[in-house]
């Protein structure tokens, strides 16, 4: 019998196996071909009396009439020494453009209608708030905000709930997350709402980028995680007893939504738990929304988010 239940077993795993890699046989076969420009390298090893030439060649980058502010920052010690370690980390990105290709083949595979944006990697202002900027169909990276988390450059600069993804594998996360933001319904200003918001952001990646794990998805070390799996039945019943589902207090998304140190129980558990449990707990829910009904992404991103509520027969892990 134990026999028996072990090869039932093995066939269930296999069909799931097959059914993922047929899946993503079918996103190989789309076609691709990403347009990337390395506007950083092209910047900084372009020759001052050459900068009209780049001047034409990327009009979008130069919104002053003057060359002199640019020629300035070419020459600046400081910009520099960002670019000299931008290259250093990036000299080769040959492996990322791979992936953010293969990022776009699952944008097309699920919204066939959506463009291919061109992509363009820049050093920016250290903008943490906005890393990956989308535009019609324009994808700037900046990536100097990639370059690892105990970089000099971000010491003393940025605590370390914001500075933990200034890693490289938050590109393909923070590229959905700029290309999400304007298809996702917005939210209503009840809690439930903006939970299940971010719920379908990153439930996104999981059909977007299957290949990354789920603590670099939503952002996380391993043990904030894995904190938040162990606590998922505990949070959930606060946030029942406490009646926040559809309170519409702003503090509540400083407190559960908001990029920060801890979410805020105002309890002894603060100082475990990571910032943003909102958005894991509404990532379960959208989950179990998925599972349980016969919905297509596109369905998803304009869902109303208490029927999705209603409909996710959401049981938190226990």
């Amino acid at each position: 019998m134990r026999n028996v239940l072990t090869f039932l077993a093995l066939i269930v795993v296999l069909v799931s196996c097959d059914r993922k890699s047929k899946t993503e046989k079918e996103v190989e076969e789309i076609p691709v071909k990403l347009q990337l420009h390395r506007f950083d390298k092209a910047f900084f090893e372009t020759k001052p009396q050459d900068m009209q030439d780049l001047r034409y060649e990327y009009p979008f980058f130069f919104p002053d009439s003057s060359n002199t502010p640019y020629i300035e920052r070419l020459q600046d010690p400081l910009w520099k020494e960002v670019y000299s370690e931008v290259e250093k980390k990036y000299t080769d990105f040959q492996a990322d453009s791979q992936k953010i290709e293969d990022l776009f083949r699952h944008f097309k595979y699920y919204f066939p209608q959506a463009n291919t944006p061109v992509v363009y990697t820049v050093i920016g202002t250290m903008d943490h708030n906005n890393k990956v900027l989308f535009a019609k169909d324009t994808l700037v990276i900046s990536l100097e905000l990639y370059l690892g988390k105990n970089h000099k450059f971000y010491a003393g600069e940025f605590p370390e709930y914001i500075r933990q993804n200034f890693d490289e594998n938050q590109i393909l996360p923070d590229i959905v997350n700029a290309w999400t933001q304007y298809k996702i319904r917005p939210p209503d200003n009840t809690f439930l709402g903006q939970m299940i918001y971010f719920g379908k952001q990153l439930y996104l990646k999981d059909v977007l980028i299957p290949d990354e794990n789920n603590a670099a998805k939503i952002g996380y070390t391993p043990e904030q995680y894995a904190w938040c799996e162990e606590n998922e039945g505990y949070i959930w019943s606060y946030f029942l007893e406490s009646k926040l589902l559809y309170d519409t207090d702003n503090k509540l998304g400083e407190r559960f939504l908001a990029p920060a140190p801890f979410s805020k129980f105002y309890l002894e558990i603060d100082n475990e738990s990571p910032g943003r449990v909102g958005q894991y707990m509404g990532w379960q829910i959208v989950k179990s929304y998925m599972e349980n009904n016969q919905v297509s992404l596109k369905d998803l991103l304009n869902a109303d988010s208490k029927a999705i509520f209603e409909k996710s027969k959401y049981k938190p892990k226990k």
